[in-house]
């Protein structure tokens, strides 16, 4: 059985990618061991800082580290938070609350998801891919499920936000979903 580790402390990420991965055959999915140093996520990008986290967990863990960096780009705010969602506030609340008070007189509510995905293997990236999900910032937040932005990012075709969405549904069409589908055929490849 060969092992993939899910090279992340974000226990709303672990939960997404076991799901998205759990039928995969011959694999054993492995959350990050505890006490691993984090690393500073210093890249650019949304791939930079992916291959960056893939590279330095893998060095701690047997077989493959897969790594992600997401994010959400408002286009009205300059596709801001973008790269640096996560040190936007200090709580994913304040986080919506601070997108939905600089947007509140925006007329246009376009805004893109985007996540990256990295595999590693001893310090060395070995394979990376990239998707992405186009949506609108709504004008309060709405649902219970998902984490971060979800309850502030509407699908337009489904008439709801990522957090009013089944855990399938999200997989089937959130940015990281997609990008799950991708690292799930290629770990499939003999």
């Amino acid at each position: 059985m060969k092992t993939l580790t899910i090279a992340t402390t974000n226990p709303g990420k672990v939960h997404e990618v076991r799901l998205a991965l759990q039928d995969l055959a011959g694999w054993k999915i492995d959350p990050l061991p505890l006490g691993i140093p984090e690393i500073e996520e210093s890249g650019t990008t949304f791939l930079e800082n992916a291959t960056l986290k893939a590279a330095y967990y893998s060095r701690f863990v047997e077989g493959l580290a897969l790594a992600d960096d997401s994010g959400l780009c408002v286009k009205s705010l300059g596709n801001r938070p973008g790269v640096w969602t996560d040190r936007y506030g200090a709580t994913p609340e304040s986080r919506n609350q601070s997108i939905l008070k600089e947007m509140a007189a925006s007329a246009d509510r376009d805004a893109a998801f985007h996540c990256a995905f990295a595999i590693a293997r001893s310090g060395s990236v070995v394979w990376t891919t990239e998707a992405r999900l186009d949506g609108k910032i709504t004008l309060e937040a709405a649902g219970d499920s998902g984490f971060g932005f979800d309850p502030i990012f509407l699908v337009p075709e489904l008439r709801k936000t990522l957090a009013q969405m089944t855990s399938e549904e999200k997989n089937r069409w959130s940015a990281r979903g997609k990008a799950l589908n991708k690292v799930k055929q290629f770990l499939s490849m003999p």
